[in-house]
């Protein structure tokens, strides 16, 4: 389930900021198990970040999956 919402983040929301009600509907999952279990262990590993627009992958997540990262977002990951 990490991987299905990493690559629905990165590939039907290019990368994001993505509201959490949109990507349980894209992965069919609850929100509450989504918050509760799948995102802590992304954003423990660097994978996924909360902010106030919603959730974003990080440049971590794109390398994990083998993707490059948008040219228009490139700016916004830090090392």
């Amino acid at each position: 389930m990490d991987r299905k919402l990493l690559e629905a983040v990165i590939h039907r929301f290019d990368g994001g900021p993505v509201g959490l009600d949109n990507i349980a509907a894209s992965i069919g999952e609850e929100r509450d198990t989504i918050e509760d279990v799948i995102e802590p262990y992304l954003i423990q590993q660097g994978y996924l970040q909360r902010t106030p627009r919603g959730r974003i992958a990080t440049l971590a997540a794109f390398r994990h999956l083998g993707v490059a990262p948008p040219a228009s977002r490139e700016g916004l990951f830090s090392e």
